[in-house]
Formats: structure tokens, C-alpha cells, sequence
């Protein structure tokens, strides 16, 4: 199977403007990037709407693709992406352009999930540690999974699910595996050319999260499980730890 990474990446970001070309020691966050994916994948693209990405891309080497500012998600940018890139691939992969510290084994381990000729879309998930604490498992900003014994995502909340009915909260995390989502897909090609023309659904509206989309419109989403944790910058306090970590 010929596997494409494309990696969306905007410039006009809410909470941190610019997020894609801050320094990172040297390199920008999205070559940063863009080299962690290309340690797996031979074709890598970034996807952008600003032509100072693209020319950053460009410039230390890599490939950028000009895509529409219309897009609502990293998914649709993706879709218009691969068709101008004119390759022939059975699996996209869409690597958040937001986390240089992507192990090459997450790659892996989301491309191992089409081994499955079943497969249509894949995803990961972490499993929260057991000394993790309330307050980290409750984030609604770390989304939770639900999987069914065949590895495929049941439901994606911002709440705790499932709920541990005569077991104090404190005691959850001893008691059952709960798993975090890690914000990357893979999609194979007629598929994601399915999903990018839907209707959000109200699933989605309600969590605001788009995969419940796909759910709800009867997809399937394999999971694979990492161990690795990821490390996305979301703000510049974010930047500086990621800089204490470099």
C-alpha cells in the first residue's frame, strides 16, 4: 500500500498566531515536523492557506501545497491537498502541524491499522495512566474514547466515558483502562473523499469534535493504541515547554 502524509497547517491561529514558523531551537515548528514524518513516509506534503508556510516549506526543502482558506478542518484540507499533489495513494495520513515530537512508531502503529482490508478510517489512543489524577482524566480538552472488542472507536466525548456507576471518582483510574484520543487519522482515499462531503451532524455540533461525524454517518474507525505521549503546542506557554523538553 502507498501511503501520503499531509500535514494542514494555518497561520491565523486563535491562541497563537503563527504558530507553524515560531523557532524551535533553530528550525521551525513545522519542519520539525515535516522531518519526524518523513522518517516513515517517503511522500510528505504540507498543506497550507498562507503563502509564508509555503515558502517556508519550500525553502528548507520540503513540499508545500496552496489550498483554499474556506476549509472548516485539517480533513478537508487534507482532501483538497492530495488531489493537487497528483499522487496515487491508497491511505492519507493527517499529522497535526502542531506537534513536532511525533514518534515514528505512531506513524507505524496507525499504518499497521490497514492491514485490515476492513479498515476505512484509523485513528489513536493512548491509555491514561493509573496516577494520572481527576483533574487530567476530566479535561475536556483530551477527548475520550470508548473501543469495542474489534479495536474500532464506540464514541469520542469530551466527558468521562464510561461512567464507573458505586465507585468514587477518585478510584476510577484504578478500576478501569480509559483511553485518550491522540488527534491523528488516516483515511483511505474514496473515503475520505466520502466524509470531506458531509453535513456536520449534530453529534458533532454538540462535542465539537468532527469524528463523530463520521460515526454518526455509519463509518468505522479503527484504533490503534501507542504508548507514546504526544506533545502538542497549542499556546506560547506550550512553546516554552516544548523548548524545555528540546
Amino acid at each position: 500500500m502507498k501511503f501520503t502524509g499531509i500535514i494542514p497547517a494555518r497561520y491565523a491561529s486563535t491562541r497563537f498566531p503563527g504558530k507553524p514558523l515560531v523557532d524551535m531551537k533553530g528550525k521551525t515548528m513545522i519542519q520539525r515536523v515535516y522531518e519526524q514524518v518523513s522518517i516513515v513516509l517517503d511522500s510528505v506534503y504540507v498543506a497550507t492557506d498562507d503563502s509564508r508556510i509555503y515558502e517556508t516549506v519550500e525553502a528548507f526543502g520540503g513540499r508545500a501545497i496552496m489550498t483554499s482558506e474556506k476549509h472548516r478542518s485539517g480533513t478537508d484540507r487534507c482532501e483538497e491537498a492530495y488531489y493537487k499533489t497528483g499522487e496515487k495513494s491508497d491511505v492519507i495520513i493527517n499529522i497535526q502541524g502542531d506537534e513536532p515530537f511525533i514518534k515514528p512508531c505512531q506513524i507505524e502503529e496507525i499504518m499497521k491499522c490497514f492491514d485490515s482490508e476492513d479498515t476505512q478510517i484509523a485513528t489513536l489512543v493512548k491509555a491514561f495512566d493509573s496516577t494520572d489524577g481527576w483533574d487530567v482524566l476530566m479535561n475536556p480538552n483530551s477527548p475520550k474514547v470508548v473501543l469495542n472488542d474489534k479495536s474500532e472507536a464506540l464514541y469520542f466525548s469530551r466527558s468521562i466515558i464510561p461512567y464507573l456507576r458505586n465507585i468514587p471518582r477518585q478510584e476510577w483510574l484504578l478500576n478501569h483502562v480509559f483511553y485518550k484520543h491522540i488527534g491523528m487519522y488516516a483515511y483511505r482515499v474514496d473515503v475520505l473523499k466520502e466524509i470531506t462531503k458531509l453535513p456536520q451532524s449534530t453529534l458533532e455540533l454538540a462535542e465539537s469534535l468532527e469524528q463523530l461525524r463520521w460515526l454518526q454517518n455509519g463509518y468505522k474507525i479503527k484504533v490503534g493504541i501507542t504508548t507514546q505521549e504526544t506533545i502538542g503546542i497549542d499556546t506560547p506557554d506550550d512553546l516554552r515547554k516544548a523548548l524545555d523538553l528540546l
